[in-house]
């Protein structure tokens, strides 16, 4: 796929658009988001990734249009498990609720960059070696059965990261938020507020999710294009999804072994795409394996059909035993 440097730069450009009118209404007037404006906004995304997508199908093929839409159903679905450590986040800090909104913003936009970085690398390595797939595939298998065996309950507790630790040691940090502001000075002394806090968090926890979801998106794509436009789409809908779901995040309490099954699928991909391309020389002398494949057309019918029975499969659960819902609580 022959992605032009304007291309590059218009993709980005119009993705910092969105998020910047996005971040001025939300200054203009800080308020609780609520289900019919959140619901507005999650189809207003999904409609830009399907137009996105559409553009990509009538200017480079289906082909290419059926690995974004492929990496952007699986992104968005994996980012709805993080879902819960946000909503864990969000209680931590006892996050206000007319300043969830704008937390989330930042931080998903802090862990785009991130993302950009972790893409640009990934690439790098994949175009230099090909056995690589090897790693990827097997890190998916493992990450896919620590997810089918992980559980969300109300006992989880957020522990601060790295990143975290080491900002409160350069800053010192108020103990109440100021509005909704990130930086104040108190006596002629800087200080960031719990919500400079928050959005590091929200931002460095989303660089863990990416370990395993960037191997997984290229799984499906070796595009750098499409693995980045994937992601930022995801994303960029993500917080919405936040206020959206609300409750029925809590009764898909078979997601985790949904996800861990698609984690798992997409590792077995990429193993059998690196035996069919294989250039180790202690493996079958260097020489490619004849193995089958399986093409994208495959890999989003399984992706959707997993993420429709997951689903029907949870919420039947919950009609039938209402107290298997997850108790994850969040102060909306």
């Amino acid at each position: 796929m022959n992605v032009p440097a304007w291309m590059w730069i218009a993709t980005i450009v119009g993705l910092l658009v969105l998020l910047a009118v996005d971040l001025v209404i939300v200054d203009r007037k800080p308020h609780e988001v609520t289900i019919g404006e959140a619901a507005r906004w999650v189809i207003f995304y999904v409609a830009m990734a399907a137009l996105f997508g559409l553009g990509i199908w009538y200017f480079s093929g289906g082909q290419y249009a059926t690995e974004f839409f492929a990496g952007y159903i699986t992104e968005y679905s994996l980012s709805v498990d993080n879902l819960f450590i946000f909503l864990i986040i969000m209680t931590t800090f006892k996050v206000p609720a007319i300043h969830q909104h704008k937390v989330l913003l930042i931080g998903i936009l802090l862990a785009l960059i991130m993302r950009g970085i972790f893409i640009a690398a990934g690439a790098a390595l994949i175009s230099q070696f090909s056995w690589v797939f090897f790693i990827f595939g097997a890190f998916l298998i493992y990450t896919g059965w620590q997810l089918a065996r992980e559980n969300h309950d109300e006992d989880e507790e957020y522990k601060e990261n790295l990143m975290l630790r080491m900002v409160r040691k350069v800053f010192p940090v108020t103990n109440d938020f100021h509005g909704s502001k990130s930086f104040i000075r108190i006596d002629g002394k800087r200080f960031v507020t719990p919500m400079f806090i928050v959005m590091v968090a929200i931002g460095s926890t989303d660089l863990l999710f990416a370990l395993d979801s960037i191997p997984a998106i290229f799984g499906l794509t070796k595009e750098p294009f499409l693995v980045f436009t994937a992601n930022a789409f995801a994303l960029m809908g993500l917080r919405q999804l936040y206020f959206l779901l609300g409750g029925l995040l809590a009764k898909l309490v078979y997601l985790s072994i949904g996800l861990s099954v698609i984690l798992g699928f997409i590792g077995v991909k990429l193993i059998l795409e690196a035996l069919h391309t294989n250039t180790l020389w202690f493996l079958n002398g260097g020489e490619p394996f004849h193995v089958p494949t399986i093409g994208i057309e495959v890999s989003l019918s399984v992706i959707v059909g997993v993420l429709a029975i997951t689903t029907i499969a949870s919420l039947l659960k919950v009609k039938r035993d209402p107290e298997s819902a997850k108790h994850v609580g969040a102060n909306h």
